[in-house]
């Protein structure tokens, strides 16, 4: 939970830098080679966290390419959003994953569950209405149209990709550690192919010091999500998740709005209060 918090206001910081604003593929390619760094070391004898078990390159190309949408969309929401506009639609996983589940594998949820998404959804897209408004001050943070867009194809994709995870742990019998393994390396690779398309790369010289320091930390972050994603999606507990999906949602949206520049008045608190009680009940 302290890795999400933490990736999520750093990143942040570092997409504020104007030099690295366009840099999302090479930034989430980075942090696939964090990922996959970590889990080969682990997995080596001498430490033992696992036995890696190798998978077929075009066996998992869904699973990668679903994962480097995961990751790119996110970080451009994050990069054009205010920070409580960009988790507050993360929250909109639970209904859209409930719906892919319906959709293809005919999965449904308790009908009390279902009626609490609909504060839930009402409630981000009160946040997300207001908080697109012009400012009526310098200091107040904005979300753009461009970042709602990011925000919500994000939210599709990252959707897919926790459907996908499942998937492959049965398809596979492989255990997270493992996927992840062959996953991440595949991931990084395809997102170097994008690197000089899309990105716009910025003058190195020009980068100060404490910003490399922010993206080794970011970096570090990401390796630790990506690993803990997959022991909650296979193993964790129903109970002791959502504990630990609340706090996190609750924390990031309340630090993130101090930071905004906006009073507890602002029109936009109400989609917050119905967002958060929603997933709360």
């Amino acid at each position: 939970m302290l890795a999400t918090i933490g990736i999520v206001f750093t990143n942040k910081a570092i997409f504020d830098d104007p030099n690295f604003k366009l840099m999302q593929t090479s930034f989430a390619s980075f942090h696939f080679v964090c990922t996959g760094l970590t889990l080969w070391v682990v997995s080596r004898k001498s430490i033992g966290a696992f036995v890696p078990k190798r998978a077929g390159i075009v066996e998992m190309l869904p699973l990668a390419f679903s994962m480097c949408l995961n990751v790119v969309l996110p970080n451009l929401s994050l990069a054009f959003s205010t920070v409580t506009v960009y988790q507050l639609c993360r929250v909109l996983l639970t209904p859209m994953t409930a719906i892919i589940n319906y959709t293809f594998y005919g999965a449904t949820i308790p009908r009390n569950a279902a009626l609490a998404l609909i504060p839930v959804c009402i409630g981000v897209g009160v946040t997300s209405y207001y908080d697109t408004k012009p400012a009526t001050s310098d200091q107040v943070q904005t979300t753009s149209t461009l970042g709602i867009m990011f925000a919500l194809s994000g939210v599709l994709a990252s959707s897919a990709y926790t459907v996908l995870i499942g998937a492959y742990h049965k398809k596979l019998q492989m255990s997270s550690s493992q996927l992840l393994l062959n996953q991440a390396p595949i991931s990084s690779v395809m997102l170097m192919f994008a690197v000089p398309i899309v990105d716009k790369i910025p003058v190195l010289g020009d980068v100060p010091q404490y910003r490399w320091m922010m993206i080794l930390m970011s970096g570090g972050f990401a390796a630790l999500i990506n690993i803990s994603q997959f022991f909650i999606i296979a193993g964790s507990g129903p109970v002791s998740s959502t504990v630990v999906g609340h706090l996190k949602t609750v924390s990031i949206v309340s630090i993130g709005w101090a930071l905004s520049g906006r009073g507890l008045t602002d029109k936009s608190a109400l989609g917050i209060v119905m967002t958060v009680a929603g997933i709360i009940v």
